[in-house]
């Protein structure tokens, strides 16, 4: 399964739908920052996985936590909302106030809603990750590997589409730097999130898709 299609599938529509249910956000809404929210998560595990302990913790927590059950059961989300959220702390650390501010810009979903939505989406990401990892059978030292190649296979994926969430998607990782190893964490939340917030005056960037995309909602 790609990136792609964990976004327009039955998994996507499903959690969006159950978040959408339980916070009062639209479908749309929640799609939006899905397609932003998985890259960027999966960018940051990628750059975290360079460092051996990292590697192992996280080969460790996909083995144990995410086999990737819960995208054939998206009610997994909503009870692992608070595991989502410690999952998220860990990725992002200190910065995880600066995503949250970024993605609820960025989506319009007000600010005391977008922690809670991620920390529901998290689980479901990991899921894929985990899923991924089980597929390709590798270990901690292939993680980094696994993880530039669902965003490499995305954005090639996205460029043959003409579907909303794949622009999105497409832009996200086209113009992110988001695969690229270099640079701390900050660079790729600034290259994939910064660029999105100046984007929405300028033509044809991020924040006109999300623009385009959630003008319908």
């Amino acid at each position: 399964m790609s990136l792609i299609d964990l976004l327009t599938g039955n998994t996507g529509n499903q959690v969006a739908e159950q978040a959408e249910n339980k916070f009062g956000v639209s479908k749309t809404q929640i799609l939006a920052l899905l397609a932003v929210a998985a890259p960027l998560v999966i960018s940051y595990l990628r750059n975290k996985s360079q460092d051996a302990k990292e590697a192992e913790a996280l080969n460790n927590a996909l083995d144990k936590d995410h086999d990737g059950s819960i995208l054939n059961d998206v009610s997994q989300a909503d009870a692992r909302q608070n595991e989502g959220g410690s999952i998220l702390s860990h990725i992002f650390g200190n910065e995880k106030n600066t995503v949250e501010n970024n993605l609820s810009q960025n989506t319009g979903i007000s600010i005391d809603k977008i922690g809670p939505i991620l920390a529901m989406l998290a689980p479901v990401i990991m899921g894929y990750i985990g899923k991924e990892k089980q597929q390709s059978n590798v270990g901690a030292g292939g993680l980094g590997d696994l993880l530039g190649g669902i965003l490499g296979n995305a954005q090639n994926q996205a460029q043959g589409q003409n579907d909303p969430l794949s622009n999105i998607l497409g832009s996200v990782l086209g113009g992110s730097g988001a695969q690229s190893s270099a640079g701390g964490l900050g660079d790729i939340l600034g290259s994939v999130l910064g660029g999105a917030g100046n984007n929405k005056q300028g033509g044809g960037g991020l924040g006109d898709l999300l623009g385009g995309f959630l003008g319908g909602k």
